[in-house]
């Protein structure tokens, strides 16, 4: 695997001037929310049933497989149903229906827990009760990162949000930057590492200003990286911060990493007593009347907040709906799908047909990957249902950040026909 060698890392135009400077959009109250009854690929049982009246901050549901997660209710109200339809991920999965009863009524889900005095066993315990898990993306249960943290050199808060369009994270730690310092210093316990810090782009001036106001004296470091896509992959920046290459996770590198928003989701767990309910999207692109940042209940419907920020711009009948931003999100059929923890953004853009042609073998896909593979044989090997082609060339290994077809001279799709070589591959596994 290769990481910046060539010109394979670039400066996109970001468009995150839609949004950065408005002011976030926080009056959505949906009559329902449908609660994601799944953690990545794992189930999740209710613990409520049909009838139930539940407060903002009850236990609703939970994973507990070989993880555990639990699940709060974002509304007070009454649960009405469990349905099931498409997730963000383009899944199928039941949705825990609860109807909104407009009061705000909450239950405090932790008692008061002080971080500083507590061992490191019992931090550990409680960032596994509070149902913290990955708010950049991923949704990975948080304290598994932190089970063995053994030769930890760094700890790094991810604030690069290096996706187009995306400005969610950025106005989360505008907003709340007492508790990015409690969640933050907490993880630094947590992970055992020598030195910590928080990661932002350098061109994001205010913000450095704020942060190195909020942590002075604390032994987090405020380090910048270059305004460059991927830098917010974890490869890249454990590369950009540690010049070390890992193969599977970034302890190998001897660090561990953390979105921003997930640090504020912990210190308000800490300092409130409040589980993860609401979430920062950014809902932006060329086909909307008014970008914005919203703040919204986890369980909106992505229709619902498109209509709150004032909807398709008039003459739009044509668009690209995507959950995340252009280049690592996902394109979706429709707008029935409800916003999870780990969705940051919505991105709807005018849908330009894009006349393709045939590859013309230049090779700017291969040196442009950041991940170092060659995405035209991985295409072609995907194609032919290559197993052992495809497993050669590492196809897995792909993060689908989308700069193979943002580069491609023929307009071709090439990241998502890796995408469906990666999903044949899968399929090949679960039939073994």
């Amino acid at each position: 695997m290769s990481l910046f060698t060539g010109p394979m890392h670039y400066h996109l135009n970001g468009h995150k001037d839609l949004t950065m400077d408005k002011e976030v959009l926080k009056s959505i109250d949906p009559d329902y929310v449908y609660i994601p009854l799944v953690n990545g690929n794992a189930p999740c049982t209710p613990c409520v049933q049909v009838g139930d009246e539940v407060k903002v901050g009850t236990k609703i549901a939970e994973r507990n497989d070989r993880f555990f997660l639990p699940i709060f209710s974002p509304v007070s109200g009454t649960v009405t149903a469990v349905e099931k339809f498409m997730t963000s991920s383009m899944t199928q999965a039941d949705h825990l229906k609860i109807q909104n009863d407009h009061k705000h009524t909450a239950v405090r889900a932790f008692a008061a827990f002080d971080y500083e005095k507590a061992t490191w066993e019992e931090l550990l315990e409680f960032v596994k009760n509070a149902g913290m898990l990955g708010l950049g993306g991923a949704g990975f249960p948080t304290y598994v990162k932190y089970l063995k943290p053994e030769n930890v050199d760094l700890f790094a808060v991810n604030a690069v949000e290096c996706e187009p369009y995306l400005t969610a994270d950025y106005k989360n730690i505008e907003e709340n930057l007492s508790l990015l310092k409690t969640g933050t210093l907490a993880l630094f316990k947590l992970s055992k590492a020598k030195k910590g810090c928080i990661v932002i782009k350098e061109d994001k001036k205010k913000q450095i200003e704020d942060l190195k106001k909020t942590f002075e004296g604390t032994p987090i470091e405020i380090r910048t990286v270059p305004n460059i896509y991927p830098m917010g992959w974890e490869r890249t920046l454990v590369y950009e911060l540690t010049g070390k290459r890992y193969n599977m996770l970034p302890i190998e590198a001897g660090m561990i990493l953390n979105n921003a928003s997930t640090a504020i989701a912990l210190g308000n767990a800490i300092d409130n007593g409040m589980p993860i309910t609401h979430k920062y999207v950014t809902v932006s692109g060329d086909a909307l009347k008014d970008p914005k940042n919203v703040y919204v209940p986890v369980g909106t419907k992505a229709h619902e907040i498109i209509e709150a920020v004032g909807g398709y711009k008039e003459g739009v009948d044509n668009v690209l709906l995507i959950a995340g931003g252009p280049m690592m999100g996902r394109t979706i059929p429709n707008d029935a799908f409800v916003i999870a923890p780990q969705n940051n953004g919505l991105t709807v853009l005018i849908n330009k047909e894009e006349d393709e042609v045939a590859c013309l073998r230049c090779g700017r896909c291969t040196t442009t990957c950041p991940s170092g593979l060659q995405p035209v044989r991985i295409a072609a090997a995907g194609k032919s249902k290559d197993e052992a082609t495809l497993n050669k060339l590492h196809v897995m290994d792909c993060i689908e950040c989308g700069l193979c077809t943002y580069i491609c001279p023929s307009k071709i799709a090439v990241t998502e026909n890796v995408r469906r070589a990666k999903n044949f591959i899968r399929l090949q596994g679960g039939k073994k």
